[in-house]
C-alpha cells in the first residue's frame, strides 16, 4: 500500500490541507469535532506526518538513527557515545530513539523512516528473525547491533556475540566449581532474543555435564517486571529461596539481575559466596565495582560499536563487505563465585 498523503487525508475528511495541518499541530483555530475527525482518519490509515516542509528543508539529509530496546540499560551506554560519535564524525546527523519494551521496533523503524531522511538504521537489542518480512521494507541500510544474528535471514548485516555459546562458557565454569544445581533468572518465557538464547545455553551446558535440566529451578521474569533489571532479579531471586528448591548457585542472564540477586539474598541473611554462589552477563562496570564483585561474561560492547558504525558506513557506500562479524566475550571470574 502506498503511504498517504496529507491531500488525501484532506480529501477523505472532507477539508482542506491547512485544516488538516492545524489539527496535527493541534492549533487553537480548529473546532474540536473536525480536529477529532482528522485525528481518527490519521490513526485509521496510518498516516505519519512528514514534520511540514519547512523542517524537512532544514533538517539534515544525513542522519543516522539508532533504535534502543531498554535505555535504562546502562549495557547501552558506552555504545551509545561511540556511535553518537562516530557518526558526528562523518558529519552525519544521529537520532536516537527510545523503543519501549512492548513495542515492536521495526515498526518503529518503519515509521522513523518516514518521518525523517534517513540515510541508515542501527538496532540496538532486540529484533528477531520473526521481523523478516518487515525487515525487508526497510528502504534504507540497517545493522542488528547486540543481537544474536544465528536465525536472522543471511544477508543483513549485524554485529553480535554468540551468546548460546557464551552462555554455555559460563554455566561450564560453574559446573566446573562443582555447582549441580544451578538456578537460572531467565527472561520473560516468550522472549525470543538474547534472553532465549542464554536459557538455550545453560541448557546445554548442562546436559554436556550430565546434569539433568531442572525446569523448577528456571526463575522467569513475569510480564509486570522490566527483563534483565535488579527488580526482577531480586524478586526472582526471593521465588527461587521462598519455594524451598535447593541449589547451590544462581546464573542470571544480565549483571543487573545479579546485582538483584545477591541483594536477595543478603536480606534473607545468606553470604556469597559461602552460602550461594552468584554469575551474571555482559561484563558491566557495577559488576567489577559491586561487593563481592561478580563472575561474569564481558562483552566488547566499545569495539562492537565501533564495528557497527564502521559496517553502516561501508552499508552506506555500497561497499562489499563481510556482514556478519561475531565477537569474542570473556570469562571475567570475580568472588561472587566458590569452587564446592
Amino acid at each position: 500500500m502506498e503511504q498517504m498523503t496529507i491531500k488525501e487525508i484532506a480529501r477523505l475528511c472532507g477539508v482542506g490541507v491547512s485544516t488538516v495541518s492545524r489539527a496535527i499541530n493541534n492549533h487553537p483555530d480548529i473546532n474540536e469535532e473536525t480536529r477529532t475527525k482528522v485525528m481518527e482518519t490519521i490513526r485509521e490509515y496510518n498516516y505519519v506526518p512528514n514534520n511540514s516542509a519547512r523542517n524537512l528543508k532544514r533538517s539534515a539529509s544525513n542522519t543516522i538513527a539508532v533504535l534502543i530496546k531498554g535505555i535504562s540499560n546502562p549495557f547501552f551506554s558506552d555504545m551509545i557515545q561511540v556511535l553518537e560519535r562516530e557518526t558526528n564524525r562523518k558529519k552525519y546527523s544521529f537520532v536516537l530513539q527510545h523503543v519501549e519494551e512492548f513495542e515492536d521496533e521495526v515498526d518503529v523503524a518503519l515509521q522513523l523512516e518516514k518521518e525523517k531522511r534517513l540515510k541508515g538504521i542501527v538496532f540496538l537489542g532486540g529484533v528477531t528473525n520473526r521481523k523478516d518480512e518487515k525487515l525487508r521494507q526497510l528502504g534504507v541500510p540497517f545493522v542488528l547491533s547486540t543481537v544474536d544474528a544465528a536465525d536472522i535471514e543471511d544477508g543483513y548485516a549485524a554485529v553480535t556475540v554468540d551468546h548460546r555459546k557464551e552462555s554455555r562458557k559460563m554455566v561450564d565454569y560453574l559446573c566446573e566449581c562443582g555447582h549441580k544445581k544451578i538456578a537460572l533468572l531467565a527472561a520473560n518465557k516468550d522472549d525470543a532474543s538474547v534472553g532465549m538464547l542464554r536459557h538455550k545455553g545453560y541448557i546445554e551446558s548442562l546436559r554436556a555435564h550430565g546434569i539433568e535440566y531442572d525446569a523448577g529451578l528456571v526463575a522467569w521474569t513475569p510480564e509486570n517486571l522490566q527483563t534483565f533489571s535488579m527488580e526482577s532479579g531480586y524478586k526472582l531471586t526471593r521465588d527461587l529461596l521462598e519455594s524451598g528448591r535447593e541449589f547451590t548457585c544462581i546464573y542470571a542472564i544480565s549483571d543487573r539481575m545479579a546485582v538483584g540477586a545477591c541483594k536477595a539474598l543478603f536480606d534473607a541473611g545468606k553470604r556469597i559466596p559461602q552460602d550461594y554462589s552468584v554469575a551474571g552477563f555482559d561484563g558491566l562496570e557495577m559488576a567489577a565495582y559491586y561487593e563481592p564483585s561478580i563472575t561474569t561474561i564481558r562483552q566488547p560492547r566499545r569495539e562492537m560499536a565501533e564495528a557497527t558504525i564502521a559496517l553502516m558506513f561501508d552499508l552506506i557506500k555500497k561497499k562489499q563487505v563481510e556482514k556478519r562479524l561475531i565477537f569474542d566475550a570473556e570469562l571475567v571470574i570475580g568472588s561472587s563465585t566458590a569452587t564446592i
